[in-house]
């Protein structure tokens, strides 16, 4: 986007109608997926869909704040990406400690019902995608936007194929695998986040400081 999309270095900020439009459609999206697809996850006895249950909670969280902070100053979005960033984190390591632990229990989930959720988990992601890859670039608090949703089409597609590894094998590596594998891309794109916020919190008050 331009210069005049935002007035953070020419990169935008999310002061656009159609946008905050499409946050809230997409806000609606993952709050509903998440109801639906942890209660599956629990019927199923599936690491990986619950994962991906909490990667769409921890989506409609993540938009609600990006909504709450479009309009504010830039250290204010900024301190709102870190604590997205922070969330992030902690749903991997969450994630990370739950597959480890049922790697101890081995219990097998139902393949049958991870595919059929993982599907239409996918449907809502690849919608979300579609609505904001126009706004994929931007500042840290809608470039956490972009990377939670690319985050949800990345995690749905690995559940169907943890779910045909379960159908395959009779066994609960290949779903235990994926979970892994996302708690990865957690870890990875709270990173991403966190280190672009704290590149524009210093950023805003270097400027500041200089005003002063």
């Amino acid at each position: 986007m331009g210069a005049c999309c935002g007035h953070s270095h020419g990169t935008f900020d999310g002061m656009s109608k159609d946008y905050r439009r499409r946050l809230w459609l997409v806000i609606g999206l993952n709050a509903a997926m998440f109801i639906v697809e942890m209660g599956a996850g629990q019927a199923a006895g599936s690491k990986a869909l619950q994962a991906d249950a909490l990667d769409f909670f921890g989506d409609a969280v993540t938009y609600g704040i990006s909504m709450a902070v479009i309009g504010a100053s830039l250290k204010t979005r900024a301190v709102a990406a870190l604590a997205k960033g922070v969330s992030l984190l902690l749903m991997g390591l969450w994630v990370a400690g739950t597959t480890l632990h049922q790697v101890f229990v081995l219990g097998v989930p139902q393949a049958a019902v991870m595919g059929s959720v993982g599907f239409l988990a996918l449907a809502v992601n690849l919608a979300s995608v579609m609505l904001l890859v126009r706004y994929k670039d931007g500042d840290a608090n809608v470039r956490s936007v972009w990377l939670c949703s690319r985050n949800d089409a990345i995690g749905n597609v690995a559940v169907m194929i943890a779910a045909m590894g379960v159908w395959g094998t009779a066994t609960a590596w290949p779903d235990l695998a994926v979970a892994g594998l996302m708690a990865a891309l957690f870890v990875s794109s709270a990173v991403q986040i966190l280190s672009q916020g704290i590149r524009e919190f210093r950023h805003d008050t270097l400027i500041s400081t200089e005003r002063s």
